[in-house]
């Protein structure tokens, strides 16, 4: 007897992202003119991203992203820890924008009440939900149309919130007029659907990977820059759906120490890149394998001096893909381990895909 494979509702929604991506795309970029179609303030100087959960490890790469993109100085803040800051940013040409999936997300809806009430600079946010508190509150808005999600893990919403950040990072200069300086990235967003697509068929190697995951008693998630962010969102969707204890490092602050929890005779580390592996990552990953002899494992770029077990990765043209290739790979990697360890993906032990209330 065939048994018909069931998907969960984490893994049709991964599937998903290589169709809403093009929509995204279509919806704010002109056919004709290629220009990008947002309503942002003018004279931008500073920017200060306002998220919780996976929202904030969105902020946290697009932090990196918008200063090399647009020269914009930017931060990114926890809305938890925003709401108990005595002083928070209010120098002039400072934009606020706020990332919620839900719009609903209670500390960053107090966030968008301080700012307004502290500082009268302008706000914008980035929500799936268009009738939401969120978008009512902020004077710009933008949609990330990934329509509604139902597993607890969130996949396409995250990715889409990438797209719009990146998009908002390219409009800043177009609005300042540097249009050559984005064409080549705006050019390289209509070719993610073929990245995404190129990493589903990477799935065989996916499942073996986890296999090997799933058994580990201390897996390291670890990266330099961007990567960072994408590191802290890999851990957290493995955490919620496998129940792993799961860490996320940067690579050089890991060797202060941490790297002794690799003592652990069951031990993973995983190297996530987008670009070129500094030499000081080379040195340092080499140095793990001699000292400690974990399993070591890199999604995306590697180096030919580092020799990893698994290296997870498809050719992409520049970061941008290499960031939304990495972080599908991570989100199989958290649903194939899950399901080798029987876990319910869509409904994890102690977590609702509800607003969370940052009174209590």
């Amino acid at each position: 007897m065939f048994f018909k494979h069931i998907k969960t509702n984490m893994e049709t929604e991964i599937e998903e992202q290589s169709k809403i991506i093009p929509y995204i795309l279509m919806k704010y970029i002109d056919s004709q003119t290629g220009e990008i179609k947002l309503n942002l303030p003018q004279n931008i100087r500073k920017i200060v991203l306002v998220a919780s959960g996976s929202s904030y490890h969105c902020a946290r790469f697009a932090v990196d992203l918008v200063e090399k993109i647009s020269k914009i100085e930017t931060r990114a803040i926890y809305s938890s820890e925003f709401l108990l800051k005595n002083l928070i940013p209010h120098d002039e040409n400072t934009l606020y924008i706020f990332i919620t999936q839900s719009g609903e997300t209670s500390d960053t809806l107090k966030s968008v009440e301080r700012v307004k009430s502290e500082t009268g600079l302008p706000t914008l946010c980035i929500t799936n939900n268009e009738n939401s508190s969120i978008w009512n509150s902020c004077d710009y808005k933008v949609a990330c149309y990934a329509g509604e999600e139902h597993g607890i893990a969130a996949t396409k919403s995250f990715t889409s919130q990438m797209l719009c950040l990146i998009l908002i990072s390219l409009n800043l200069i177009e609005n300042a007029e540097e249009e050559n300086v984005t064409k080549s990235y705006k050019e390289s967003l209509f070719h993610l659907p073929a990245i995404i697509e190129k990493t589903f068929a990477k799935r065989k190697l996916i499942q073996n990977f986890a296999k090997v995951l799933a058994k580990q008693d201390t897996v390291i998630l670890t990266a330099d820059g961007i990567s960072y962010s994408i590191a802290k969102e890999g851990a957290l969707k493995i955490k919620e759906t496998s129940y792993k204890n799961i860490s996320a490092a940067i690579l050089g602050e890991f060797m202060h120490g941490h790297v002794a929890v690799l003592n652990n005779k069951k031990s993973l580390l995983v190297f996530i890149s987008v670009d070129k592996v500094s030499e000081r990552s080379v040195h340092n990953l080499i140095k793990i394998k001699e000292d400690y002899s974990p399993k070591l494992a890199v999604i995306g770029i590697s180096d030919t001096k580092i020799k990893p077990d698994w290296h997870l990765n498809v050719e992409c043209e520049n970061e941008i893909q290499q960031l939304f290739a990495n972080v599908v790979f991570l989100q199989l990697t958290a649903l194939e381990t899950a399901l080798l360890l029987n876990r319910n993906v869509d409904h994890p032990k102690g977590l609702h895909k509800v607003v969370v209330d940052s009174s209590v």
